[in-house]
């Protein structure tokens, strides 16, 4: 395929590595030739890089397969994923996922990409319901709009929460930047 035709999500296999595509974008500067300027993850490692290819230039497509799969523990060999549909466990390294194990509790559907059998990457759901387990009380008096109060919830992800949370409560948190969305019913 040509690089001109590169979008986020795909794979490529860009230097012999396989690559899922974060960010892909076409620029035609004046009157020099255009080119995709290109942000790449690298599969094995997790390394970012930025990467410029001319529009032309073919670029050697990795087909992916997209799986829901679910979240059933983490242990020291990393995740461990049931595949919905045969019901065969997946062991995923904890180094592929990084801090997003945080966002899964067990039982949680994520949407993995599969290359060869193996999961490349793992798409956590946008909004994720957890508990708090730990919190300050709420002071006295404080009715000032925009005040924060940290929190730790169920997983161990730490987040800042308005003040009238309190322990026990669940709520929902966007997973794209750990921030506060409100709390679930």
């Amino acid at each position: 395929m040509k690089a001109s035709d590169l979008r986020p999500g795909m794979g490529v296999v860009i230097d012999g590595k396989l690559c899922i595509c974060a960010q892909a974008t076409h620029v035609t500067p004046g009157n020099l030739r255009a080119f995709v300027q290109t942000k790449l993850r690298v599969v094995r490692d997790g390394i970012m890089l930025e990467k410029r290819l001319r529009s032309t230039e073919e670029v050697e497509q990795a087909f992916l397969d997209k799986r829901e799969l679910q979240y059933l523990y983490a242990d020291k060999t990393g995740l461990v994923l049931m595949d919905n549909q045969t019901y065969d466990q997946i062991t995923t390294p904890l180094e592929m996922v990084g801090d997003s194990v945080k966002y899964l509790k067990p039982d949680t559907t994520v949407v993995a990409l599969m290359h060869e059998g193996n999961v490349v990457s793992i798409e956590l759901p946008k909004v994720v319901e957890l508990a708090v387990i730990e919190t300050t009380p709420q002071p006295r008096g404080s009715t000032a709009t925009n005040q924060m109060k940290d929190a730790e919830l169920e997983t161990g992800l730490k987040a800042r929460v308005p003040p009238f949370v309190e322990v026990g409560d669940v709520v929902r948190i966007s997973t794209e930047d750990g921030s506060y969305l409100a709390r679930a019913k």
